[in-house]
Parts: C-alpha cells; structure tokens; sequence
C-alpha cells in the first residue's frame, strides 16, 4: 500500500474524505513535472503531457483567444463537477464572462461554457466516460473531444438529462463549427497533429 493509499484509507474511514482532502493531499506529493492530476469518480489519475496532446490544446487556446479574454480560458484548472469526487483539470475550459469563485476559490462548474479534452492512451475512457456524463450532468453547453489516435474530433452538444444530445464527428483537417453555439466561433483542426 503506498502513502496516498494508507491516507485515503484513513480519510475514509473517518469520514473525511472530500476533494479538498484529496487535493491537499497529492499537492503534497512528488508529483513529476510534465504530468496533470485528476480525481475522477474518487481515482487519482496522473498522465504525463505529450507534444502532440500540448500541440492540440494550444491549438485550441490560440483560437479561443482570438475571440475571448486570457481570464476567461482556463487549461488545467481545477474545477469540481457533479458525481461522487469530480475534480478534473480539463484541458481547455472556456469560463462564463460572470464567472464566480467559489469561497475555496475555485472556479464553478456553473460558470463553464465549453471543455475540450485532448485523448491520451490511459485516460481515454474517462473522457468518453465519466467525464462526459459529469459535463452533461453540470449542463456544459459544449464538449469536445480531441482524438489524435482516431484522427478526430467529438463534438457534443445540448446536454439533457445528463447525456448530450447531439454529437458530431470531424476528422482532422476539418473545421469544427461552433458557431451557432455559446462558444461562436470555428475551431480548425488542419494543425493538429495525430499519434
């Protein structure tokens, strides 16, 4: 059992267990450099950052901010969203122009207008998974998966009932259309690179 088991564990059993207990916990941990945290339906997920995953959220960003404020364009920032211990550090998010802080500090799940999560080999089925449902459930108008190994976006929109609506699938080197949505603008996909 390691350290951040043991102390979990103990959290546990005592009732302690929140994400703030689990966040100040791994801040204290040796945590590589280059690798982002998650806690995903209470598991702690670490992945390490790519060239070609860096290369697609910059992409992403760079495009953002033609329209929108540094403020309002988070990458790795944690936010907590609905479920059992939701505290991911989406790769993008786009915040509302009102965004609020939480007493903690932390932005609000509320306030998120879009996320854009790029693919990596070990967290793939959270992305599509849990993570999706949580977004839907939190009511993010706009999901987007960047998938470098299938060589495509995933566009999800119109969350109800804690599923989206509508997904729409762009292989790379098109254009992603979010122009009749809250982000209104189109993201071009001809720069991201596959795996």
């Amino acid at each position: 059992m390691t350290v951040l088991e043991d102390r979990i564990e103990m959290a546990e059993s005592i009732g302690e267990l929140t994400l703030d207990t689990m966040f100040e916990r791994l801040e204290r941990m040796p945590v590589p450099e280059g690798y982002k945290v998650e806690i995903v339906e209470g598991n702690i997920f670490m992945s390490p950052q790519r060239e070609t995953h860096w290369e697609i959220i910059l992409g992403i960003v760079e495009q953002l901010r033609t329209r929108y404020p540094r403020k309002r364009v988070k990458s790795d920032v944690r936010v907590d969203y609905p479920g059992h211990l939701n505290g991911f550090a989406s790769d993008v998010t786009l915040m509302a122009a009102d965004a609020e802080k939480t007493s903690e500090g932390h932005s609000r799940h509320e306030d998120v207008e879009f996320v854009a999560e790029v693919i990596s080999k070990g967290t793939a089925p959270n992305d599509y998974g849990p993570k999706k449902t949580a977004y839907a459930v939190a009511e993010v108008p706009v999901y987007l998966i960047a998938d470098p190994y299938q060589g495509r976006c995933h566009v999800y929109t119109h969350p109800k009932d804690g599923d989206y609506a509508t997904e729409t699938k762009v292989a790379f080197g098109g254009d992603v259309d979010l122009t009749d949505t809250v982000v209104g603008l189109t993201i071009k996909t001809d720069e991201f690179p596959r795996d």
